[in-house]
């Protein structure tokens, strides 16, 4: 499986040296690697139909507990089948789609990239992996809905969706970081028989919300609904691949995993009943407003994803087992509409279903596979849909709390659905063929035979739903940690409720296609609300973050260096002051000094004489003098209490920086003043408070027990095991090497920033 995730790396990684290859009639061939996928995944079904759970673990970081550990059960190949299947088909209809594009490599780059981080994320069996593989298809994604960075919307949409989708990944480190602490491990398969324990737990509460908001941002599950319609932007094939099939059931693949993990009680099932009922219903009433295929299809995905996070949330085996099911059946008509969508916009030059009509006499196969694709949709037997809708319907009627409501809003939403797959799979190819369209021709196969065959593939699983059944319902089922009842998937279960629902539901659909037309006037009116929209208020709430910020940075960014230098001190001060006054006594022991000698005698009195001419006397050179005085002062000191390094190091440096000062002042105007009374004044308080806190501070350290542990053992082992007969060399470079290394590291950066500051040379314009 690890083959697996890094062939989509290592492919898009080639495109970085042969892309040129691949922008012609080679880029068909890019498809071969999510189809070998594909097939190699196809290979564990007899396994995994069986019952089998397959792992592979390959250490990564083992101290942290960080491997890269992959499970392959019902769940994961059907997420994996999904994004290689999808994925062959969209890399196909991309070589037509964009045929001939300079960036055409790049975009299969950004593909193939995205493709092995969905890869990884949906196989991880580690949450530490799961989290990097989390944060990879936020950033393919983001180059991909910005492919177009020429254009400002484009690009704004990308910020958008990294925004919402990198705080959820934030949201999920946390969540992950804490279940580990909770349960000793980040491995989900060994958290199974923890259930009990992390439930119990005084942070179960926080790692709910924390898993809830990553899994609600990377699934626009509302109010964070609003970066997937912006997200239309992107090229037709990021609208298929992405935001219908693979990245944005992330977040219902993270709630499905964990299931068996933090399904504890009410508070899972009622918050995700709850969001998952109110995204389903807001988004498709939002359909009924829109002329933009793209849009009506943007809100109709966030509705089906609100769909399958209602489902987890009443988390009985039949709402499992219709969430797997719907997860097959929007991947199917969704991907089928959007690439139909692409290749009417590709021929047409335009989305607003107002304008669209007789598409069928032009591109005939392309009208077969969306109105198949809109009987999907709307679950009309003998489809998948159908099958679906159905489970749906078994779900909420057996609920064990507001079934009748729960099952009203299913039906509401299913009828908004019908329509919208209606709209936009039925609508661009009935009625009149305008003028302007009678010279259109029907595109490349390799744009209309993707959706075609996913549409076939919708047919067949409809008329033989046991394949799905034993390919995935069950294998899904069994993961779930829940009472398991054989079941058994079939088109027709005789006349009942569930069936009488059904058929309310295609006749509300149709009479509500044939009754309510698109129309601009009803898209005008829906956005004269949009000031109390979740994305114009997050905008709001970005745009006031944002100014103050810029307050906020104006206070303390003064562009002085003290000012900066004595925040850090006022602040050190504070923590000290508290640090030591909470717990304080002074008992120094006098007794155990060393008794002053002369020489000590003079150097402090040299240094505090050099200190108070520093501070009092009003020439800047004298000033650089008396430091150089205080420096030196040090430096005799290093050198009685025998530490000759330290005491040339401080004379180094003491008179380097002397040097230093001088060239400085040399430069600066004469007799100007930089700072006043009372800002000295302040300074001066701060330095004579911090001086004092040290102080303290060393006397009470004095009278803490010493512990010579470490220092014996650098002692006993400099010369064993470092060759070093000097101990302060040997920590520096051998026991603390990687330390080292980093601050040496550090200067290296700042010499190269001083070096291009002094080589820097701004042009002027002479103004005249």
């Amino acid at each position: 499986m690890l083959g697996a995730v890094l062939l989509g790396f290592l492919f898009s990684l080639f495109l970085v040296f042969a892309g040129s290859y691949f922008r012609g009639k080679l880029a068909v061939l890019s498809s071969l690697i999510p189809l070998s996928l594909f097939v190699y995944f196809l290979t564990f079904i007899p396994e995994i139909s069986s019952g089998e759970v397959i792992y592979e673990s390959y250490e990564w970081i083992p101290s942290f507990g960080v491997n890269l550990s992959f499970t392959l059960d019902g769940l994961a190949l059907l997420f994996a089948l999904m994004i290689t299947g999808v994925g062959s088909l969209v890399f196909l209809y991309t070589s037509a789609y964009l045929k001939d594009h300079k960036y055409l490599d790049r975009f299969y780059g950004y593909l193939s990239l995205f493709m092995a981080a969905m890869l990884g994320l949906v196989l991880s069996d580690n949450l530490m992996s799961l989290f990097i593989f989390w944060e990879l298809t936020s950033i393919s994604s983001f180059y991909l809905i910005g492919f177009n960075n020429d254009k400002a919307d484009s690009r704004k949409s990308a910020l958008v969706a990294l925004g919402i989708t990198g705080i959820g990944g934030l949201l999920l480190l946390g969540g992950a970081v804490l279940l580990g602490d909770v349960a000793g491990t980040y491995r989900i398969s060994e958290m199974l028989s923890m259930r009990d324990a992390i439930t119990d737990s005084s942070n179960y509460l926080l790692i709910l919300l924390l898993i809830f908001g990553a899994a609600f941002t990377k699934s626009a599950q509302f109010p964070f609904h609003f970066w997937l319609p912006g997200a239309m932007k992107a090229p037709t094939p990021v609208s298929t691949y992405l935001h219908s099939a693979t990245m944005v059931k992330a977040g219902v693949y993270l709630l499905f995993r964990m299931t068996p993990v933090l399904n504890g009680g009410d508070i899972w099932h009622t918050v995700l009943i709850v969001v998952g009922a109110i995204t389903m219903i807001y988004s498709a009433v939002h359909i009924i407003f829109r002329t933009d295929l793209k849009g009506i299809l943007a809100y109709s995905t966030i509705s089906a994803l609100g769909i399958l996070v209602f489902l987890i949330g009443i988390g009985t085996q039949a709402a499992l087992i219709a969430a797997a099911v719907f997860i097959v059946v929007h991947a199917l008509y969704k991907a089928s509409l959007f690439l139909i969508t692409g290749i009417i916009d590709h021929e047409t030059g335009t989305r607003d279903v107002t304008q669209l009509a007789g598409l069928r006499k032009v591109l005939l196969p392309v009208a077969i596979a969306g109105f198949i694709a809109a009987l999907i949709s709307g679950g009309v037997p003998p489809t998948l849909g159908f099958v679906g809708k159905d489970l749906i319907y078994e779900s909420t009627l057996h609920f064990k709390n507001n079934a009748v409501l729960l099952t009203i809003i299913a039906i509401s939403t299913n009828v908004l659905l019908f329509y919208a797959g209606f709209v936009a799979g039925v609508k661009p190819f009935m009625g009149k063929l305008p003028k302007k369209f009678e010279k259109l021709h029907l595109p490349s196969p390799l744009m209309w035979v993707p959706p075609l065959i996913m549409t076939i593939a919708g047919l067949v699983f409809g008329l033989f739903p046991s394949l799905i059944e034993t390919t995935f319902a069950k294998p899904i089922a069994m993961t779930q940690a829940i009472a398991f009842e054989d079941f058994h998937l079939k088109l027709w279960h005789g006349f009942n409720t569930i069936l009488g629902l059904s058929a309310i539901t295609l006749v509300l659909g149709v009479v509500l296609y044939f009754t309510l037309k698109p129309s601009h006037a009803l898209e005008n009116k829906i956005a004269k609300l949009d000031f109390i929209a979740p994305e114009v208020l997050l905008l709001k709430l970005s745009e006031g973050f944002a100014v103050f910020s810029k307050y906020w940075t104006n206070f303390f960014q003064t562009g002085y260096l003290r000012h900066y230098i004595s925040i850090v001190v006022a602040f050190l001060i504070l923590l000290l002051g508290y640090l030591i006054f909470s717990d304080f006594s002074l008992e120094t022991d006098f007794s155990t000094l060393a008794d002053l000698t002369i020489y000590e005698i003079s150097i402090l009195l040299m240094l505090l004489m050099g200190v108070l001419y520093t501070v009092f006397t009003k020439s800047r050179l004298a000033a650089v003098a008396a430091l150089g005085v205080v420096g030196l002062s040090f430096s005799l000191l290093f050198l009685f209490y025998s530490a000759p390094d330290l005491a040339m190091t401080q004379f180094s440096v003491d008179t380097l920086t002397v040097i230093l000062f001088v060239l400085v002042l040399y430069k600066l105007p004469k007799y100007l003043n930089f700072s006043n009374k009372w800002l000295r004044m302040k300074h001066g308080v701060l330095s004579v408070s911090f001086g004092v806190l040290i102080t303290l501070l060393i006397l009470r350290v004095l009278k803490e027990p010493k512990n010579t542990e470490i220092s014996e053992f650098y002692a006993e082992n400099a010369y064993k095991l470092a060759h070093g007969k000097n101990v302060v060399n040997v920590i520096l470079v051998d026991f603390r090497g990687i330390d080292t290394m980093i601050e040496i590291s550090v200067l290296i950066v700042a010499a190269l920033g001083v070096f291009g500051l002094l080589k820097l040379r701004l042009k002027t314009r002479d103004k005249k």
